[in-house]
């Protein structure tokens, strides 16, 4: 592996313009020594599991954030997240760094793009500072114009736009049954359900008759009334058991739905009674969110909502043409919209919802932010910028990538998209494999050193342009016809999938191409079964892990119950869960860990004093099953369990799909909150493929290959193509030009984002597509297939 020299005498480190690692210990990384030039656009990968990301973040970001929160007071410290100091020797030339992560933001409707980028603050001042009001109106503050303060929010929606009502119909699905064949299907189930019902009885109300056969008035009560009589209940008597009078207290089915939906701390509950509601138009603001004062105001004609409400690339049209009065005012948010529109996110509006964006949205919308930042001096650490974003969007994105640079930053990525590498100062491949058998610099130099390591994965894709043979087309045995949508931007698409072929669905970032595959539902004509297979986590707590997640747990638990050590004791097969009272260590409740509390300075996670991280108390781990005991299984990888459970036909079976998918290098244990959105998707898959497939079932993804180095996408492809193979349907949303060359057939949305896009644009095989003039996909897809691997 090339390496600069090291610089000499009392020259220090710092100066000689790179950043020196050296015995990095994190996750799988071997007692790493790398050293990569500041100043560059540097490109981290290997294939997936490999520890490139253990080295960019784990490593070099996390000494960068300790040295920095070394210079903050210790009371604030306490306020700021930290990911905790890195296993490694030492690190060098290291300037302070930047995070830029994949990450969720929190699913609230009140974030919004306006409010990540910071866009709304200078909206609002430009209405605040140079709207119309109305004569005599007083001029208003710039948190009036905001739906997120008392002072801007619309009093009858709080700032929301709209609001959750119950009907009849909701609650009420079937009026043909009664009361007690459970007509309305908004209350409980179980006991607290019958209890309603018996209240309804012994208040005097038939709840034997079909519920469309109630007078009105009395229909109104039982649903909607806000009274809460007390009445003594005399349940009918079972021969079984002895059932006392008690005092019981109604509630209507509406009064029962708003309280579990505000109130419930149950995600199942919230989402169980959500479904009773509809939401409409706030009737005060008409959607606006403001106050009426507030949306009296406008700008060119438009209140702050409409506005809002308007694609960026059309805002920053509109403010172009302004008065000289309102110039410095809109020519600085021209300036602030400019990033985003250069990263191809012009169809988004200000008011857009963060949760609604993808990962990759979110993250360029990031990037945009840090463009006009102005920092100088900085490492930003970028983890998989190109995900979700199609070939022309990616170019864009490495021309922002230049200009981060040429404000004198450092820009390393965490990568697995070809383009990105090519175009790359400087390359770090980890690898050779994963897991256990990664974790090793296999290369740290410019990009066209990496041709001669032969041992490298990336290598073999990122040189090798030989075209591969051509697959032959499978034909469809039938149609799926989805449609007429109208849909965001899809203006009454009708889409004719294939049954029994593979089919990619392509556009450029924004074409809503999810929300077109998202019609596709289970009572379709033709669907079977249907599989939909997304990236959203397998769990949201560190309880919630791959082995749970497949049901490879339960059979775990089973062969530890079955020993002979474990029958002595009396030992079942609830004694080796770690979620359950009896075998867990109940100093740190199964956990592994204790949080420490630290006087002026922030908590902190420590291995459990009593089990050092094992998870359970000193009796469960004296059982084991072949000199290993439960902690020590949940901590094999999926490829040493593989070996270890090689003659235990349900575990082994398990293991198989999780290895075909290529996770054999996760932990059995490993949490669920440790994983990727691609990991996610691929133990979702393999729990699918472990299962018996009886009949024909459509397969639904969403960009399996994100997240995934070129050599892991040829291992999902081949799982993918055996799907169709045994009569199987497969459908994918992908912007990787390899899995689309590869397609049966390709539905191109398009051609551009947003109010651009909405239409189908080009539809037939790969080749047909690629040679489409109007497409903006067809340009990559024909690269590709004359030189796919």
């Amino acid at each position: 592996m090339p390496s600069p020299p090291e610089p000499h005498g009392d020259e220090p480190s710092t100066k000689d313009g790179y950043i020196r690692v050296r015995g990095a210990r994190e996750h799988n990384l071997r007692g790493v020594d790398v050293d990569v030039p500041r100043d560059v656009v540097a490109v981290f990968t290997g294939v997936s599991g490999s520890g490139k990301s253990s080295l960019a973040f784990g490593t070099i970001y996390a000494e960068a954030q300790r040295r920095y929160f070394e210079s903050v007071a210790p009371y604030a410290r306490r306020l700021i997240h930290q990911v905790g100091a890195p296993k490694v020797g030492e690190i060098t030339g290291l300037p302070p760094a930047v995070s830029l992560q994949q990450r969720r933001s929190t699913p609230t409707s009140r974030s919004s793009v306006g409010t990540v980028t910071n866009l709304s603050n200078s909206l609002r001042m430009l209405f605040s500072r140079a709207g119309d009001y109305p004569p005599g109106a007083e001029r208003l503050d710039s948190d009036a114009f905001s739906p997120n303060t008392a002072a801007g929010a619309c009093p009858e929606c709080h700032g929301l736009g709209e609001v959750h009502r119950t009907t009849e119909e909701s609650l009420v699905p079937d009026p043909s049954l009664s009361v007690r064949e459970g007509a309305i299907a908004a209350w409980p189930g179980a006991w607290q359900g019958k209890n309603l019902r018996d209240i309804l009885d012994t208040l005097g109300h038939d709840i034997d008759v079909p519920w469309r056969e109630l007078p009105a008035e009395q229909r109104e009560w039982i649903l909607f009334t806000d009274e809460q009589p007390v009445v003594t209940v005399h349940p009918v008597r079972d021969a079984d058991r002895i059932q006392r009078p008690y005092q019981g207290t109604y509630m209507s089915a509406h009064r029962y739905v708003m309280k579990t939906f505000a109130d419930s701390r149950s995600q199942t509950l919230r989402a169980r009674a959500e479904r009773f509601l509809t939401a409409a138009p706030c009737p005060a603001c008409a959607g606006g969110r403001l106050r009426p004062e507030s949306l009296a105001v406008t700008f060119a004609g438009r209140t702050i909502a409409e506005l809002a409400a308007l694609p960026l690339a059309e805002l920053a049209r509109l403010l172009e043409g302004t008065t000289e009065t309102a110039r410095v005012l809109t020519d600085d948010l021209r300036t602030r919209i400019a990033p985003v529109l250069e990263l191809g996110l012009g169809y988004l509006g200000l008011d857009r919802a963060t949760p609604t964006l993808s990962a990759g949205e979110l993250q360029r919308l990031r990037i945009a932010t840090q463009l006009r930042s102005g920092l100088f001096g900085v490492v930003y650490v970028l983890d998989e910028p190109s995900a979700g974003l199609h070939p022309a969007d990616t170019e864009a994105l490495l021309t922002v990538l230049e200009r981060l640079k040429a404000a004198g930053n450092s820009v390393f990525v965490v990568e697995h998209r070809l383009d990105v590498m090519r175009a790359a100062d400087w390359l770090v491949d980890v690898g050779p494999r994963a897991g256990e058998h990664g974790g090793r610099v296999l290369h740290s130099g410019p990009v066209a050193g990496l041709a001669s390591v032969a041992e490298s994965a990336t290598a073999r894709f990122l040189f090798d342009r030989s075209p591969a043979p051509v697959r032959e087309v499978r034909s469809a045995r039938g149609r799926l016809t989805v449609g007429p949508v109208t849909r965001h931007n899809l203006r009454g698409v009708t889409a004719e999938f294939g049954l029994g072929v593979f089919t990619a669905v392509t556009g450029v970032s924004g074409s809503v191409k999810s929300t077109l595959v998202g019609e596709i539902t289970q009572d379709l004509p033709g669907v079977g079964r249907l599989v939909a297979v997304d990236q959203k986590p397998i769990g949201r707590t560190p309880r919630s892990n791959l082995a749970t997640y497949t049901g490879l747990f339960d059979v775990v638990r089973k062969v530890f119950a079955a020993t002979d050590a474990a029958r002595a004791r009396k030992y079942g097969v609830g004694r080796f869960s770690f979620n359950v009272a009896g075998g867990r260590c109940e100093t740190c409740q199964g956990e592994g860990f204790v949080s420490v509390e630290l006087l002026f300075l922030p908590s902190t996670y420590a291995p459990c004093p009593d089990c050092g991280g094992a998870r359970y108390n000193p009796g469960t781990l004296e059982v084991a099953y072949r000199d290993r005991n439960i902690a020590q299984v949940l901590d094999l990888t999926v490829e040493s369990a593989a070996d270890f459970f090689a003659d235990v036909p349900a575990v082994s079976r398990a293991l198989a799909t999780l290895l075909d998918v290529g996770l054999g290098y996760l932990r059995l244990g490993q949490p669920a909150t440790e994983l990727s959105g691609g990991e996610a998707q691929r133990i979702k898959l393999a729990a699918e493929l472990q299962r018996g497939r009886r009949g024909h079932t459509l397969y639904l993804l969403d960009e399996p290959t994100a997240g995934l180095h070129p050599a892991d996408v040829e291992v999902l492809m081949r799982q993918l193509h055996g799907l169709v193979d045994a009569g199987h349907t497969v459908i994918v949303v992908e912007h990787d030009m390899s899995v689309v060359a590869g397609a049966d057939r390709v539905i191109d949305l398009g051609p551009g984002g947003g109010d651009a896009g909405g239409r189908i644009v080009a539809t037939g095989t790969p080749q047909e597509v690629a040679a489409s003039e109007e497409s903006a996909t067809a340009p990559y897809l024909r690269r590709v297939l004359g030189t796919l691997r």
